[in-house]
């Protein structure tokens, strides 16, 4: 029985998904439920399982574009397993052309790999010995002479790569007239096709820039407290809960809290009309195999410290191993960026649609401030919310961004309240 096997629907919107890697080639016997390819979405990456074990015909290329419910590859179900005895139980033989008994496999490998290694000899003597030069070395075709007579380029400043060595048209197009400066490096340049998810995290962006009154605003934050309070408690936090406490659930806090102050920026456009949320789910953006994902915390306003620390690492293992969902990347009100893990000082991050905002943070960094008229040395972080000007005002904005700085200048009292440990579930 041939079964086929189609592109299952990997979540609603989703039409077509790319062919990303085959698993196995064609030809080969699969088992019920092993995973044989993995595929792009415009949201993630999924492995597609066998749906039966048998041989497998590819009806698909690595980098084919197919629709959801198109078949991909065949299942012949009635061929068996391939088996057999292993070598030891007894010696196998190759018939040859008229010796009797035929040749044990060991001989017929060792036979292989003579004549290997042969050809391996003859085509390195062909390489390190090139053909004479002809009549025809060096020679451009009419072709060519016309396009380096353009190019003002003599016919002996290239290689030809033709017949006994003429110079081809496309030598002539690929060839590169001296500026003055040879450089004698590597010019070389390569192709290649971008994933799907890449190109859709492309559109979104562009999407972003071009439909939305996207502003920055900036501050700063002391990290100061936020350092004290993990310095004394995150072996004990880790110790009990079995997660670090990191800057992530100090900043989820402090947006959720901003959020319910500044209600406009929990917003989106969705055509003439204005949805705001009495909830909070967080878009967090992560650093992925396959590139830029944004694993959702649903309800953070509802979350604790270890109840935040949990779910980010939960997800952040997921989106590395790569196998988050695209229910979990769907949905978000509000998004985190953090380019402080790979260095960045300040930046301008771009709002994720529909939200109507997002919190870049950054690198921590001791700088001198003026504190009490005195000049300290404190860790400082820049924060910038990009927000949509549609919706937002310059108020609530910079309102919004001073908010959450002032949960992190002051974690016990704003988000703790003033109870360390009950807030920390020590």
């Amino acid at each position: 029985m041939i079964l086929e096997m189609k592109v299952p629907s990997p979540g609603e919107s989703i039409t077509e998904v790319e062919i990303a890697t085959w698993l196995v080639a064609d030809g080969d016997y699969v088992e019920k439920d092993q995973a044989i390819a993995e595929v792009d979405s415009d949201k993630a990456t999924l492995e597609l399982p066998a749906e039966a074990s048998g041989t497998i015909t590819l009806k698909a290329e690595e980098g084919d574009a197919v629709e959801v419910g198109a078949v991909v590859c065949l299942i012949d179900t009635s061929a068996e397993k391939p088996g057999g005895g292993s070598e030891k139980d007894a010696p196998e033989t190759y018939k040859g052309g008229g010796d009797e008994g035929g040749a044990t496999k060991k001989e017929t490998e060792e036979l292989v790999n003579d004549l290997d290694s042969n050809k391996k000899n003859s085509n390195h003597d062909k390489a390190s010995n090139p053909a004479n030069e002809s009549y025809a070395s060096g020679v451009a075709s009419p072709a060519a002479k016309k396009i380096l007579a353009e190019k003002n380029m003599d016919a002996s400043q290239i290689p030809g790569t033709g017949k006994d060595g003429r110079i081809t048209k496309d030598d002539a197009v690929n060839a590169v007239p001296s500026m003055g400066t040879p450089t004698g490096g590597n010019r070389s340049s390569t192709n290649s096709k971008m994933s799907m998810l890449r190109r859709k995290v492309a559109e979104r962006l562009v999407e972003a820039k071009n439909t939305t009154a996207m502003l920055t605003t900036f501050n700063e934050v002391d990290m100061s407290p936020i350092f004290a309070l993990r310095n004394e408690y995150k072996e004990t936090f880790k110790n009990k809960h079995g997660v670090g406490l990191g800057f992530m659930s100090f900043f989820t806090l402090a947006v959720v809290r901003a959020l319910k102050m500044y209600p406009a920026v929990n917003s989106m456009i969705d055509g003439k009309e204005m949805i705001s949320y009495d909830f909070v789910d967080v878009s967090i953006a992560v650093s992925g195999p396959k590139g830029l994902m944004v694993p959702v915390i649903r309800n953070a306003e509802n979350l604790s410290f270890r109840g935040v620390e949990n779910e980010v690492k939960r997800l952040a293992i997921r989106a590395r191993d790569g196998k988050i969902t695209v229910d979990e990347m769907t949905g978000g009100t509000f998004t985190i960026s953090n380019g402080g893990v790979f260095g960045s000082m300040l930046s301008t991050p771009i709002i994720n649609p529909p939200q109507s905002g997002i919190l870049g943070m950054h690198n921590i960094v001791e700088r001198p401030v003026a504190i009490d008229g005195k000049v300290e040395i404190r860790p400082i972080m820049y924060v910038a919310l990009s927000y949509d000007h549609r919706i937002i005002d310059g108020k609530e904005s910079v309102g919004f961004l001073v908010a959450v700085k002032e949960a992190l200048e002051n974690p016990t009292e704003l988000l703790m309240d003033n109870n360390i440990k009950k807030a920390l579930e020590l």
